[in-house]
């Protein structure tokens, strides 16, 4: 009988310490739209109108066909944030 209290004991207590750590996972998070994230320098960018004009200047340097930043692919995001982390404001 000691032995199953002690088990039920540890596994409220387990219970107990996980809840918290579960319950703000499971909050909801802050999402800016405007903000970007760029995967291969690990960092963020906010995307406003001096953004977009970047974009559109790396569009016209590198002869590509005019489009939004959202439906460029991934490779073409990359290549951008390549650029632009060499081109600095």
């Amino acid at each position: 009988m000691n032995r199953a209290y002690r088990y039920i004991a540890s596994a409220l207590l387990a219970g107990a310490l996980v809840s918290p750590a579960s319950i703000i996972a499971a909050l909801p998070q802050d999402h800016d739209p405007n903000r970007v994230y760029d995967r291969d320098h690990k960092d963020y960018h906010n995307w406003d109108d001096h953004e977009n004009q970047a974009w559109h200047h790396y569009l016209e340097e590198n002869h590509k066909k005019d489009h939004d930043f959202a439906k460029a692919n991934h490779r073409e995001q990359s290549d951008y944030w390549n650029w632009r982390h060499n081109h600095p404001d």
